[in-house]
């Protein structure tokens, strides 16, 4: 089956079913009318090991869990309390995580769970959009990659970055935009997404030689709970929405389904097309060019991990 911009999650999953079956994944951020659920979902139509949810609200997991379940009522799930914007509750659910002996293997990670362009916020391990889209995920991918490791070749990583890290590269000397003087909701969402794809960029370099595959991408534009700190004016200003309030396409976007939304990420965690692209971009179902070439350094890439090591205080072989 080819994949393209209508590609559905479901349609996908399905396509790819042989892939899925019998592997052990986790999906972050799968609250209930976003894309993060829809991979959880589809997923798990195609009767994986188990499907492990894991986000900041246990009542969000709970309900999440119950949706699937409709759908798939004879897949195993887990739910895994996770805050990405404390590194100290991320080490905590890497720990319980890590406990869970019969879950010895992680086939699949998904980084799903996002901010978008919120108010300043410094949380206790800085600014609160680089915190939980990707020094979280950075911390907790670190912590459970021996589990990673332990599914050998062909396991991966997927980090869901967006068209937005065109808005920023990474401020090297001023992560946290001068402890909110100077700082730009728009810019620091960009920033955050740069660093979801070089980190993929890093973990594609590191764990080559063991075969295990990592890939950012590009979900496209979807009418979700995300983008709820933009005010509808902007939105209306942007040509995103008409004047009553209401997607519509336009020059600036063409909107995506839920469904649609969430194929690439089952793309990018279980087409076997794509192996060999490891590190790769990709949006509407494709290997796609990032918008800017900071987002594909792989010197942008090593010093930002550097940098992550730094922030969380620890240093990873791999």
């Amino acid at each position: 089956m080819e994949f393209g911009f209508h590609t559905t999650a479901e349609e996908a999953a399905t396509a790819l079913s042989s892939h899925i079956r019998g592997r052990t994944v986790l999906v972050t951020g799968p609250s209930l009318g976003g894309i993060g659920f829809e991979t959880a979902r589809s997923i798990a139509l195609q009767n994986p090991k188990v499907v492990i949810l894991a986000g900041r609200s246990i009542s969000k997991l709970e309900d999440a869990e119950r949706e699937i379940k409709k759908s798939a009522p004879n897949t195993p799930t887990r739910l895994l309390e996770l805050d990405l914007s404390s590194l100290s509750k991320v080490r905590q659910a890497a720990e319980e995580f890590n406990n869970c002996t019969d879950i010895p293997k992680l086939d699949v990670l998904i980084a799903n769970a996002a901010v978008m362009a919120c108010p300043f916020k410094m949380t206790e391990d800085g600014e609160l959009q680089f915190a939980t889209n990707h020094l979280g995920h950075f911390l907790f991918t670190q912590l459970v990659m021996h589990k990673i490791i332990a599914a050998g070749p062909g396991s991966r990583i997927v980090n869901v970055s967006s068209t937005g890290h065109r808005f920023s590269d990474i401020r090297w000397d001023d992560i946290n935009f001068e402890n909110g003087k100077a700082y730009d909701p728009w810019m620091a969402y960009g920033q955050s997404k740069t660093a979801n794809m070089l980190y993929a960029i890093s973990l594609a370099e590191k764990l080559k030689p063991k075969g295990i595959q990592a890939f950012s991408v590009h979900p496209g534009g979807i009418n979700t709970n995300l983008g709820r700190h933009i005010p509808r004016d902007t939105m209306i200003e942007m040509g995103y929405y008409d004047k009553d309030g209401n997607p519509v396409n336009s020059a600036a976007i063409t909107w995506k389904s839920i469904g649609e939304g969430a194929s690439t990420t089952i793309v990018a965690a279980f087409d076997p097309r794509i192996a060999d692209r490891s590190g790769a971009y990709l949006a509407d179902c494709k290997i796609a060019e990032p918008l800017n070439p900071y987002a594909k350094d792989p010197v942008g890439a090593e010093r930002l991990w550097k940098l992550s090591e730094k922030l969380v205080g620890q240093e990873f072989d791999v």
